[in-house]
């Protein structure tokens, strides 16, 4: 087969010497190496934020495609390829998954949220007030990204990604995605239906498109002007997660009222209902600990400490879905014309920065983990590499500074239509004309 369109330019990522990792360094320090090498590093996140995908300064600027090769559409057509020829394009060794090294993830990332946790409740109070009001921010904007990747890895949990052993992924996704007021079992047959269905306008979970037909009549004037657009931004952002699953904004449109939190609603089968139930005890018990603390410790102390973090959680699930599957390039299909391969290939990887490793690599391999779910985070990057030669215009990524990305697709992605004048009625892109 030819190899057609790839995208050359590799992405960057810490490197661990083979001969190392495989004497005498103990799994538990193979992310610690991967990623930093001092705690401290942490704290340089908001200077590197800054500078977002354009961080990379190895990649000089002439080196990054143009706009227009960005929002340039990827095609439609039945892939020339087949799933069995991409997995066949991976090494073997990127579909196994290991409980050690996946467990060094789960003690890294809890180990770097306790750092912050000390620091913040031991040493903040002691600090000059300006000081203080600095570094409050500071926590809660590291430690939510620190805690999105604890989010990430309880995802994993929820793909059977995790170990070989089903009762231990769930184990271990229940317990981390509760603590970060998640109802895992619910979300995870809700999500398992989105990458059933990705990319189908009739089927899809979340984050499916609206026709022009059925768009609000406000919508016009929210996506038509700035102040509008920060408005939706900052509400889609804050409030779009708990509203997801309380009320299933955004969500796949049912026959009746649909809740994450409901046992016995239209998004679940018979067979899943028991295990509602567990998530839904899960968030009580959490609950219920929370209140406690704030009985314990006061209300205030319960939101800097543990809220705020969570809101920012909640805040880059958000904005990580929505970048992954909204972008001027991506089609979506009716029934017409939907199927699986198509509907995983409409999503497209991003480049967050530093922030990448952080989460654990689901920005910057999310094709990859649509078309592999089961592979482990730390393989990702390799199989991205592996399948951009087979994939070829298929694939795409979009290096634009993900606030940058947020902007363009607010303003650009507000409804789905077909092409005017083609034959292929079943085949929707993004528009924003009136």
């Amino acid at each position: 087969m030819q190899k057609v369109g790839s995208h050359q330019r590799g992405i960057q990522y810490f490197r661990i010497d083979k001969d190392l990792a495989s004497s005498f360094t103990p799994l538990f320090l193979i992310p610690i190496l991967r990623r930093s090498t001092t705690i401290s590093s942490f704290f340089c996140t908001f200077r590197l934020l800054k500078m977002g995908a354009g961080g990379r300064t190895s990649v000089p600027p002439s080196a990054r495609k143009s706009e227009n090769d960005t929002v340039k559409r990827v095609p439609f057509e039945k892939p020339p390829f087949s799933l069995s020829q991409i997995k066949k394009a991976i090494p073997p060794h990127c579909f196994k998954r290991s409980v050690i090294h996946s467990f060094s993830y789960v003690v890294y990332d809890l180990t770097i949220a306790f750092f912050l946790y000390y620091v913040a409740t031991h040493y903040f109070q002691h600090l000059p007030r300006p000081l203080s009001f600095l570094a409050w921010p500071a926590y809660w904007a590291i430690q939510g990204c620190i805690l999105t990747g604890v989010w990430v890895i309880a995802h994993e949990c929820g793909h059977h990604a995790f170990s070989d052993y089903q009762w231990l992924d769930d184990t271990v996704g229940l317990i981390l995605h509760s603590a970060l007021l998640v109802p895992y079992f619910s979300w995870k047959y809700s999500h398992r239906r989105h990458h059933s269905n990705t990319g189908s306008l009739e089927r899809d979970e979340v984050f499916v498109p609206k026709q022009k037909s059925s768009i609000y009549w406000y919508s016009k004037y929210l996506s038509n002007n700035p102040l509008g657009r920060v408005l939706t931004i900052t509400i889609t952002l804050t409030l779009g997660w708990p509203l997801y699953l309380a009320l299933n904004v955004s969500g796949r449109p049912y026959d009746r009222f649909a809740c994450h939190f409901n046992p016995h609603g239209p998004i679940y089968s018979d067979r899943e209902r028991l295990q509602i139930y567990v998530s839904d005890a899960g968030i009580l018990a959490v609950c219920f600990g929370l209140y406690h603390l704030a009985m314990a410790k006061g209300l205030a102390w319960v939101v800097c400490v543990y809220g705020v973090p969570l809101l920012v959680v909640n805040g880059f699930l958000v904005l990580i879905t929505f970048l992954q599957h909204t972008h001027p390039a991506l089609p979506h299909y009716d029934s017409s014309e939907w199927d699986w391969l198509r509907g995983a290939l409409a999503t497209v990887d991003r480049d967050y920065g530093i922030l990448n490793k952080v989460f654990h690599n689901i920005t910057d391999t999310h094709v990859a983990h649509h078309l592999f779910s089961t592979m482990p985070h730390y393989h990702a990057m390799e199989a991205t590499k592996a399948i951009k030669p087979i994939l070829g215009d298929y694939y795409r990524l979009d290096e634009t500074p993900f606030y940058q990305a947020l902007w363009r697709e607010a303003r650009e992605c507000i409804y789905v239509e077909p092409d005017q004048g083609t034959e292929r009625k079943g085949v929707f892109w993004y528009n924003n004309k009136w």
